[in-house]
């Protein structure tokens, strides 16, 4: 093994970070005190030590079912130190689901928390090793082989102390799996993608160069850590350049997160559209449509900037002040949103990519004025992308990309790897995109989503369902084809329905979201080529069921099977 396999694992830089920042804070829970690199090396020594007497060995798949927090980076980094396969589970999938992953991986030891051990019990038997308790709470009483986080960790560092050498772990290379991880596919099931200790620390490497960061930096952490996008970008990035990471917990609230924000001041974040698109609708349309001047002012290309850049300033405010970057990513954003923090001078970059690229193919760089809004940047450093069977007129074909951070495949489907990674190493991704002249990637949706109509035109339904999506009234919505005409799906934003409607009765509330619907259709259709425009729209009365990073799963609907 040469030095440089060594150098492109997460052990390495888990050792070399300790060996650089020592005292300085790595990483804890927000408001609270954070673990030195040192204490964070020596917590994930101990831990392997005590996972190696489990019998846990190279190759072997141990599962994280849990909530952020150090605990769970911790435990990750300890079952890769001994060359064994970390299989993160998004803590938001069911419990068929979470059945499903952890008799196909073959886990003996899974490390939960008190929020999701109930979904585990039922596999008491199969699971043959002890059920760890992140969170240090306790399994009701003989329902499984529970034990706590500090307890297991206790008799690691004992074992650590009364070992008469340094414990010997497993060689680990830069080619060793170091994850296994299930997509929460909107294509009706979910892969297992193998990640490689190189594909993972060669993301990690290139996302340091898209930004600066400096030792002591502070990231706020709110998206899962088993999202490969937060574990590559918003853990090991850190990490790797000695910043501090704390934990948010569970998804916190608008007001949970100014409060966190307010006492840790964070640098850095990395956030989905949900959250910024959020913020724009519930608190920046209202300040603006509640005054008449403002509106006024906003339909200048002077004033909206203007009031944009007052608005901007209080946001970085609202997330503590001192906000140097926001990566953006896991999904599209939204154009108008994403309008509205360029002329705000918000600090942000759009990132693109997916699982099975560990995840990052687009991205900035930060400060690059060539960047065009609506774009995902350029390709990051160590990565090629090409677009495929590109159309004549529009420039629009499939995405491809390949570098170091393009996965081993999926676990046990050479059929389905095939199919996407070509024999030379570039990995379809099933997403439609364009470069413009400045290098900067599109990505105009996915392949299978395409609408062909009858004139041969193509409609790509995510980029209407943005338009749509920007009425302050709509929550999500979704486009679809029937009879060779579109339609739209949308599901309202009652809270506000039930504001502007106290009082009525039900023929009137109904009437009133009957005009809305009808307004919106009449505004949108002026925005779209004949061929794209909308036929119908009817609303929808609950939300549309998502995956667990919150696409919707379009393979449940179709035009016949649409009800309201």
């Amino acid at each position: 093994m040469t030095d440089t396999d060594v150098r492109m694992t997460l052990n390495f830089i888990l050792d070399s970070s300790w060996a650089k920042f020592g005292d300085q804070p790595a990483i804890g829970m927000a408001m609270e005190r954070s673990l030195s690199y040192t204490e964070l090396h020596h917590n994930v020594i101990s831990l392997a030590v005590k996972l190696m007497e489990e019998g846990v060995g190279k190759g072997d798949h141990v599962a994280i079912l849990a909530e952020n927090s150090h605990c769970w980076g911790i435990a990750y980094l300890a079952i890769v130190r001994i060359g064994a396969i970390a299989v993160p589970i998004l803590p938001d999938l069911p419990e068929s689901d979470v059945h499903h992953i952890l008799k196909e991986m073959g886990v003996d030891i899974l490390f939960t928390s008190q929020r999701q051990v109930d979904k585990v019990y039922e596999l008491k038997q199969q699971l043959k090793g002890p059920v760890v308790m992140l969170d240090n709470s306790t399994s009701p009483e003989g329902l499984l082989n529970a034990v706590t986080f500090s307890e297991l960790l206790d008799q690691g560092t004992t074992l650590l102390a009364g070992a008469a050498d340094t414990p010997v772990f497993p060689e680990v290379g830069e080619d060793d799996i170091a994850s296994i991880l299930y997509t929460s596919g909107t294509s009706g099931y979910s892969k297992a993608v193998m990640l490689s200790h190189k594909n993972l620390t060669s993301n990690a490497y290139s996302g340091s160069r898209l930004m600066e960061l400096r030792p002591g930096d502070v990231f706020l952490s709110i998206l899962p850590m088993s999202h490969t996008y937060e574990f590559s970008m918003g853990f090991i990035l850190p990490l790797l350049t000695g910043c501090r990471i704390a934990y948010a917990g569970k998804s916190p609230t608008p007001a949970i997160l100014q409060k966190l924000c307010q006492y840790e001041k964070p640098k850095c974040m990395f956030a989905v559209p949900l959250v910024l698109e959020k913020i724009y609708k519930k608190r920046v349309l209202p300040q603006i449509e509640k005054s008449k001047l403002l509106t006024l002012a906003c339909k200048t290309d002077f004033g909206r900037k203007l009031i944009y850049r007052k608005i901007g300033a209080k946001l970085i405010s609202f997330f503590g002040g001192e906000l140097r970057f926001m990566g953006i990513g896991g999904a599209a954003l939204n154009p108008e949103v994403e309008q509205f923090l360029f002329d705000a001078k918000f600090p942000y970059l759009i990132g693109y990519g997916l699982t099975e690229a560990s995840p990052l193919i687009a991205g900035g760089p930060f400060a690059d004025t060539t960047i065009v809004v609506g774009s995902t940047g350029k390709p990051i450093s160590g990565v090629e992308v090409k677009i495929v069977d590109p159309d004549p007129a529009s420039g629009i074909g499939e995405i491809y990309a390949t570098g170091a951070n393009i996965m081993i495949g999926y676990y046990e489907d050479q059929e389905a790897t095939d199919e996407v990674i070509s024999s030379d190493g570039w990995l379809a991704t099933g997403d439609l995109g364009l470069i413009d002249e400045f290098g900067n990637l599109h990505v105009k949706g996915r392949s299978k989503n395409v609408i062909v109509m009858a004139n041969g035109e193509n409609v790509y339904p995510e980029a209407i369902e943005h338009k749509i999506n920007s009425f302050h009234w709509v929550v999500e919505s979704l486009v679809l084809e029937n009879n060779g005409q579109l339609e739209a799906w949308v599901y309202p934003d009652y809270e506000f329905l039930d504001e502007v409607t106290s009082g009525k009765n039900r023929t009137d509330r109904r009437n009133y979201i009957e005009g809305l619907l009808d307004e919106m259709r009449g505004e949108l259709n002026t925005q779209l080529s004949g061929s794209s425009r909308i036929a119908r729209v009817f609303e929808r009365r609950e939300p549309f069921i998502k995956t667990a990073t919150h696409k919707i799963k379009r393979y449940l609907y179709s035009s016949h099977a649409m009800v309201g």
